[in-house]
């Protein structure tokens, strides 16, 4: 079982879609075993944005991500990292496939509703960047048995 972070953008916050997401996330199977809301501060928006400092729309994007408060998700499940990206869809919520979150619920670049972690290894780094450990929790979800065959866990 793998468990990545998923970020509910400001977009997706002031937009009333927080519960629309996460219901989108559960109702395919992943397991929510953290949740939070926070207010990102310019020190995590440097360090979470680290590779995108120096380009010239980074202070646009770290504003657009203060405007309100943000939602951290952590979401577990067999291949929890690849299949919380593909739900998500491209970047550019213009191209994104229609099906995927930024593909229903966004047209934009910058205001895509979500960030996800990219990577196993990022979403490790990513998940203790927003959460404490003992934020996350490690519980055996009822439903398991009907999302999984034997096996597959």
């Amino acid at each position: 079982m793998e468990t990545t972070l998923v970020l509910l953008k400001p977009s997706c916050v002031q937009r009333n879609l927080m519960g629309e997401i996460i219901n989108r996330f559960e109702r395919r199977g992943l397991q929510v075993v953290g949740l939070k809301m926070m207010q990102l501060s310019d020190e995590i928006l440097r360090e979470h944005y680290a590779h995108l400092v120096d380009k010239p729309f980074f202070p646009a994007l770290a504003a657009s991500m203060q405007v309100s408060p943000v939602v951290a998700l952590a979401l577990r499940g067999v291949d929890a990292v690849q299949v919380v990206r593909t739900m998500t869809g491209a970047t550019n919520a213009r191209v994104a496939a229609p099906g995927t979150i930024r593909g229903d619920y966004s047209m934009s670049n910058q205001q895509n509703i979500v960030h996800a972690s990219d990577s196993i290894e990022n979403a490790a780094i990513e998940l203790k960047r927003f959460f404490r450990p003992e934020e996350v929790f490690d519980f055996a979800a009822a439903q398991q048995g009907f999302i999984y065959g034997d096996g597959e866990i």
